[in-house]
């Protein structure tokens, strides 16, 4: 009888930080600390189009997670943030540290708000292409004869639906925000807040030479109805940045966030929908660029 073949061993995940995961995003890993708290990381995954690619950015989870500090840090004024300012590498297996450090944040475990709260001050992105095509955007009209990257009247507030992985989200009305959350006094406070952090970051950047076509924001409730910010905050991934010394209205203005890798995307042919194509070394790198030009103008020198 011949002898067995000794057992393997599977080495362990690296990454792992030896807690529940409760959620996976496109970027961001969900784990349960307790009934209270989460730990959250951002990894290094890139999206475009709802999908996730097979390639990764290096360090981008942590570019994103010193930006959301940054600017969570600057909008204390204006609302609470999720962010626990709690060492957690005592809750979290040791060798998974070297991974997990700069790319992870303690928060709060909060109720999130179905919709994502969207804010635009140029005429750029998905509004432009729905303008272009004559689709209104919900309840809110615009006037005939404006350009792409164009200035809009006035800061509008344009949510969307949070749908769940694989489906794209699409634009709703304020009165849809209202059915949604069921509380129009929250819906006109989720509403207030955006353009109110929009405004400040905006005249932020527009000190350091950027200008914020549009932006994503997404809040929380905690057990007594306290609105919180949530997830991340004016990142590339859900900012849209142009530099202000080569704005011109009438086109797409250069950008440092996905809008370069969407544009190569259009190139392909690709129907948008999984398996993505493979991205080649130089569009990555390229794409990379842009997120560490945008971190190192608005923070200065870049340390994660």
């Amino acid at each position: 009888m011949k002898d067995s073949p000794p057992a393997r061993t599977i080495p362990e995940d690296p990454t792992d930080p030896g807690l529940p995961r409760v959620g996976q995003g496109k970027v961001r890993d969900l784990y349960e600390v307790d009934r209270e708290r989460l730990l959250i990381v951002a990894s290094d995954r890139i999206s475009a189009f709802d999908v996730v690619f097979r390639e990764t950015l290096p360090e981008k989870g942590c570019m994103l997670t010193a930006l959301s500090r940054f600017w969570f840090a600057r909008m204390e004024s204006l609302i609470p943030n999720h962010e626990l300012k709690e060492d957690w590498s005592a809750l979290v297996r040791s060798q998974a540290l070297p991974y997990l450090r700069g790319r992870s944040m303690l928060v709060r475990r909060l109720q999130p708000l179905p919709l994502e709260a969207v804010v635009r001050g140029y005429l750029a992105g998905s509004a432009w292409q729905a303008y272009r095509k004559g689709d209104p955007l919900p309840g809110i009209p615009l006037p005939a004869g404006l350009r792409e990257a164009d200035p809009l009247p006035e800061v509008l507030y344009t949510p969307t639906s949070k749908s769940p992985a694989g489906e794209h989200d699409r634009p709703i009305s304020f009165d849809e925000t209202v059915s949604r959350i069921g509380n129009g006094a929250l819906a006109t406070e989720v509403r207030e807040r955006s353009i109110a952090i929009f405004r400040e970051a905006s005249r932020y950047a527009e000190t350091r030479g950027l200008i914020i076509a549009d932006a994503k924001f997404e809040f929380g409730l905690d057990a007594t109805g306290n609105l919180f910010l949530i997830d991340e905050l004016l990142t590339p991934d859900s900012t849209r940045y142009w530099p202000r010394d080569e704005y011109r209205p009438g086109s797409s203005p250069p950008s440092f966030d996905k809008q370069f890798l969407r544009q190569w995307l259009e190139t392909l042919g690709w129907d948008k929908k999984p398996p993505p194509p493979s991205l080649p070394a130089h569009i990555l790198a390229a794409t990379r660029e842009r997120y560490v030009e945008a971190c190192s103008r608005l923070m200065g020198e870049v340390g994660y």
